[in-house]
């Protein structure tokens, strides 16, 4: 079976011979053996209903045929085309020299899929630069060099090249941050077990020892005890903080409505900053994996508004909608930038979104009205809802 490239290909082979049909006849001296007027008719059609934009060019470089799709490339029309130079459509390197196959040296073969193609700068109407890809190639009419060159607009596949070159950057970086955090985070915990807890721990066998020497008194060995049981409290209390900064117990006890209550309440204590929570518990029974990533989202979120936001009261909203659920959370800040959403270093947008896609939901990042930031985030609940 012939595959796409096969047929493009021989597309390709048509339009160049039919294309030189026409220069022949229009450019070319008149001659006996001249093909017919059918024929070239014929061949006008099938170049201008071609997909492709396609020039041809003389040994001076100036365009002496194009079709309408060219004419579309560069937004112009086909008979301002005609006459002009080739250097008005199409940016050649430095140095080089006049002559059209001179407009695609240097340049990079790899970039198209055969080795005859070509990656170029056109220039359109306006001014605007953007990639093309072509070919060119070349055939004499009654002793007259001339080139035919068929050209495609690779704007879009650069586009996509390198939203996927940043995207691959990004979480590059996300995962080099999160090596980093962890690091981080254990060092922290050790941290604190050892001058919390080893202290307290320490200062406990100090005192079990002098408790167990007779020559004390009884009011001496209540003093301890009581002592003791200070640092047993003190203990306690630092072992729920560092299990709390590592999984907010409210998850685990009361699920995500009221971990969201708590997240919310220290964000307040914290920052001073109002925050009203929408919210009903019964819209917000789900499984483990979905209520710590909503959690983690909207903790992300805050913890971006206080950094960065400059707000004065921040809104969250959680609704449930025909098996979705629906997180709307709103601030009164600066509002965020588009380039702000483009930053490499932007981890924790990076984080929120990842979190997201995780659940096959979706996230909208805009600048909200009249100001701050908006975040939108569509979330399938699919598997996740616990009765």
């Amino acid at each position: 079976m012939t595959d796409k490239r096969t047929i493009r290909s021989r597309s390709r082979g048509a339009a160049m011979f039919v294309l030189g049909l026409m220069t022949g006849a229009l450019v070319g001296r008149p001659r006996a053996d001249t093909a017919p007027e059918p024929l070239v008719r014929h061949s006008r059609e099938i170049v201008n209903n071609a997909s492709d934009a396609i020039i041809s060019a003389d040994e001076n470089s100036v365009v002496v045929l194009a079709n309408p799709a060219a004419a579309a490339m560069f937004s112009t029309t086909v008979t301002e085309m005609q006459g002009r130079p080739l250097s008005h459509y199409i940016r050649a390197a430095a140095g080089v020299g006049h002559t059209p196959p001179d407009f695609f040296r240097h340049t990079d073969t790899r970039a198209g899929r055969r080795a005859t193609d070509y990656s170029v700068t056109g220039v359109r109407g306006s001014g605007e630069l953007f990639p093309i890809e072509g070919s060119i190639s070349s055939s004499q009419q009654d002793g007259q060099q001339l080139y035919t060159i068929i050209l495609r607009d690779v704007s879009d596949r650069h586009m996509v090249q390198q939203k996927l070159a940043r995207s691959h950057n990004q979480l590059r970086q996300l995962s080099a941050a999160l090596q980093t955090i962890r690091e981080e985070e254990r060092t922290h915990i050790a941290r604190e077990l050892h001058d919390d807890l080893g202290q307290i721990l320490a200062s406990l066998r100090m005192d079990l020892n002098l408790l167990q020497r007779p020559e004390r008194s009884p009011p001496e060995s209540l003093r301890l005890m009581k002592g003791m049981e200070d640092n047993l409290l003190t203990a306690i209390t630092s072992l729920r903080r560092i299990a709390t900064n590592l999984r907010p117990r409210a998850l685990d006890e009361g699920g995500l409505y009221f971990a969201l209550q708590g997240l919310r309440d220290d964000f307040v204590e914290r920052h001073g900053i109002p925050c009203a929570l929408y919210a009903d518990e019964a819209d917000l029974r789900l499984d483990d994996a979905a209520s710590t990533a909503i959690f983690r989202i909207v903790q992300e979120a805050l913890t971006n508004i206080a950094r960065h936001a400059n707000a004065t009261h921040v809104t969250l909203n959680l609704d449930r909608l025909n098996g979705d659920l629906l997180i709307t959370i709103r601030d009164d800040g600066r509002g965020i930038r588009a380039e702000d959403m483009e930053k490499a270093e932007s981890l924790g947008l990076i984080g929120m979104r990842e979190r997201v896609w995780a659940m096959h939901g979706e996230i909208t990042i805009s600048a909200d009205d009249p100001s701050g930031t908006r975040i939108d985030i569509v979330l399938p609940l699919g598997g996740h809802t616990v009765e």
